[in-house]
């Protein structure tokens, strides 16, 4: 079955056919046996000798022998010529009526015993060849329940058969549409060999093509990515050898040159460097991206880390007449690989002294903070500065984004410092957002998993023990 519409049409149509069945079967199997099983095989007697005694007696002694009946085998019997007239006399209900003209199921029917009232109807032709219909009414059947329990008992045979199947229906059709969206996380979460598979691309109704669609795109884009990443580090590497040439040139140059040189040799001097730069931040992102390098951790002291990163920084801010103050709230412990979220702290410290306004601090605060995931510890670095605008708050983190070309040319940036920063945190199990300040100025909050503080001294002092005895 290769529609989606067909099985959810088909199963509800077999919910329903499955509904009249059950309320069929368990509405025959809840009545009652036969309460006069003798008058089923003796009705053709009955109509003899009712004839008998009516043509021997005439209309009273027909009537005397119904009467009998009725007191012996509680049956009610009336007697019809083949004019249609109830030969004792009595009026017969108009029930009767409609059983003697063949309007009404007899018990010889299928329908006829599922009726409220039951009727047999045999007949005969005399020897006188007058030809008499019978009609018998059997005694009232007394039902094993009520009205009201039977209505109660065919809604739950109602919503028991239909739960049943629409259950089934349900979960064979959220099965797979569950397991997309879990893939689809793992995919939206950086996890590019997320697929779904199994099962669930193996049909043939839209929901198997959309898993197969969903994970050839994912397929498609985990080529993608990595062959822009071999790309970019192959590139990387390849600028790597003639900017090494060109450095052992430009020496060469400025030992060979004279002095109305100098200016432009220092400007390839700086322009060099600035390429160096450029080539070691596009390998740096490049490994980063590349998940099959896992980074390996251990316990790192946030505090000690922060204080160096405030010592350099404000050594470096000096000459815009600037300071680095570092404020701790709470000690830290984390789990991490200590160069590489060094250079993540660094560069956040380092664009906030560049662009913050002459004479002002830049604040390094550290502290504890409870996050979806437990215990985070958290860094804020605060800068004076003009801000940025909140449509590009997002997208500071990207590769190259600069907010104003010109400014980014002045100070010597590239647009990659924050997106190493920001690779680096999500490494990490973290996360890294701007904002700006009310009263002027950026704040870039890193947010890390907090590691214990007695597993981190345990991770730090067990080796050096172990150093020791050697």
């Amino acid at each position: 079955m290769r529609s989606l519409f067909l099985k959810i049409f088909l199963s509800y149509w077999l919910a329903l056919a499955l509904f009249l069945v059950l309320a069929i079967l368990i509405t025959l199997a809840i009545r009652p046996p036969r309460e006069n099983p003798v008058a089923e095989s003796q009705q053709t007697e009955f109509l003899n000798q009712a004839v008998q005694a009516y043509q021997n007696g005439g209309p009273e002694e027909a009537r005397r022998y119904m009467r009998s009946l009725r007191d012996s085998h509680h049956l009610w019997a009336f007697l019809f010529n083949e004019q249609g007239q109830e030969v004792t006399g009595r009026k017969p209900p108009e029930w009767i009526e409609r059983v003697e003209k063949g309007q009404t199921h007899t018990i010889d029917s299928f329908w006829g015993r599922l009726g409220p009232m039951q009727f047999m109807r045999p007949s005969m032709t005399a020897p006188d060849g007058q030809r008499y219909i019978m009609v018998i009414q059997l005694p009232p059947e007394q039902p094993r329940f009520g009205w009201h329990q039977m209505l109660w008992l065919v809604i739950s045979i109602a919503v028991a058969s239909s739960g049943l199947v629409c259950y089934i229906l349900a979960r064979y059709m959220t099965a797979p549409v569950v397991r997309l969206r879990a893939a689809t996380q793992r995919l939206a979460a950086g996890d590019l060999s997320a697929r779904v598979g199994g099962l669930a691309a193996r049909g043939g109704d839209e929901i198997a093509q959309l898993v197969r669609d969903f994970d050839a795109m994912a397929e498609r884009l985990e080529k993608s990515v990595n062959a822009q990443a071999r790309l970019l580090n192959d590139i990387s590497h390849e600028l790597r050898s003639p900017l090494a040439r060109l450095n052992v040139a430009l020496e060469l140059a400025r030992q060979r040159s004279g002095p109305s040189a100098h200016s432009a040799l220092e400007r390839i001097d700086l322009e060099s460097s600035r390429l160096n730069e450029l080539i070691g931040g596009l390998l740096t992102i490049a490994r980063m991206e590349d998940s099959s390098e896992a980074v390996k951790k251990s316990p790192i002291h946030l505090a000690e880390m922060l204080d160096g990163i405030a010592q350099d920084a404000d050594y470096e801010a000096q000459s815009r007449n600037c300071r680095v103050e570092r404020v701790i709230v709470e000690d830290c412990w984390v789990m991490g690989a200590p160069m590489l979220l060094h250079s993540a702290i660094e560069n956040v410290v380092r664009n906030a002294t560049r662009y913050t306004k002459e004479g002002t601090d830049v604040q390094i605060r550290l502290e504890s903070a409870h996050g979806p995931n437990g215990q985070e510890a958290v860094v804020r670095v605060t800068d004076s500065g003009p801000g940025v605008p909140e449509e590009a708050l997002e997208k500071l983190f990207r590769p190259f984004y600069r907010i104003d070309d010109a400014r980014g040319r002045q100070t010597g940036g590239v647009g990659l410092g924050l997106a190493i920063t920001e690779r680096a945190v999500r490494l990490h199990g973290g996360t890294v957002k701007a904002a700006n300040r009310p009263e002027g100025g950026l704040v870039i909050e890193i947010r890390l998993p907090r590691a214990a503080v007695e597993v981190a001294q345990e991770q730090v002092t067990v080796p050096a023990l172990q150093t020791g005895l050697d």
